[in-house]
């Protein structure tokens, strides 16, 4: 082995140099030579064997991107990403990850859908909640709601979109947001099942405050939201916010503090 590796370095081999040539072939083998004295069917099994991966972890975890776009436009994304991107990590299930960051910060394309990365951080949040090694606290039956401190669940994540990600579809791809902005509450619940639930602006807020508090009441929760409203009869929010609350920590989405 010593002597074979003498026996290299003595003919000048540099091994970067030949590890560059080899990962450029693999990631972009239209603009880059194959390496010297190595075989083209080799290099080839490489590439499709490195890129399939990589496409393969993209379609699973992007069901409805995948979908929505042609064939040829699929594997441009794809190949575009395994060209662009260098990834920060060796673990294959971090690679969804590695595509948000891609499209946020090095896609540039025109002919792209204008929901494009929001799609696919909504299709990244379900794995990512799916795989997260939080767990939930026990459940406990609230006495005097109003009173309460309320905490956020570690497993529970609320979202807001310029579009409405959750319908997105080959029969609906719009080209304009909305008015009105898209608010979403993800979670996982006590058998593991990741759920989504659409919501309102108020209840962003307040899950916003709870996320933001280390402990608060319902009450002063509430009251905040009313203050920050403009509202003069809180009454009806109260009634409606204890409503919403009490549904979320049925499904463990909120959880009393105790």
């Amino acid at each position: 082995m010593n002597d074979c590796l003498l026996s290299t370095s003595a003919q000048g081999v540099d091994f970067k140099a030949k590890q560059r040539e080899f990962v450029a072939y693999i990631k972009d083998p239209f603009n880059n030579p194959i390496p010297a004295d190595v075989k083209q069917q080799r290099m080839d099994t490489y590439r499709e064997l490195f890129f399939n991966n990589v496409s393969g972890f993209l379609s699973s975890n992007f069901p409805v991107l995948k979908r929505i776009l042609t064939e040829a436009q699929w594997f441009e994304l794809s190949q575009d990403f395994f060209v662009r991107h260098s990834s920060e990590t060796p673990y294959f299930s971090e690679i969804p990850e590695e595509f948000l960051a891609y499209l946020q910060d090095e896609r540039d394309s025109a002919d792209d859908y204008p929901f494009m990365l929001e799609l696919a951080h909504y299709e990244w949040v379900e794995m990512a909640l799916s795989i997260a090694k939080d767990t939930l606290p026990p459940f406990i039956e609230p006495n005097d709601l109003l009173q309460q401190p309320l905490k956020l669940s570690p497993l529970a994540w609320s979202l807001a979109y310029q579009y409405p990600v959750q319908k997105i579809s080959p029969d609906f791809l719009p080209q304009e947001p909305p008015k009105q902005a898209t608010y979403l509450i993800v979670y996982r619940n006590w058998d593991d099942d990741v759920h989504f639930i659409q919501t309102t602006a108020v209840t962003f807020r307040l899950l916003q405050l709870l996320e933001e508090s280390s402990s608060i009441s319902t009450i002063h929760c509430l009251q905040q939201i009313a203050t920050e409203m403009n509202l003069v009869d809180t009454d009806s929010l109260i009634n409606n916010g204890l409503e919403i609350i009490q549904n979320l920590i049925e499904k463990g989405v909120l959880f009393i503090d105790d």
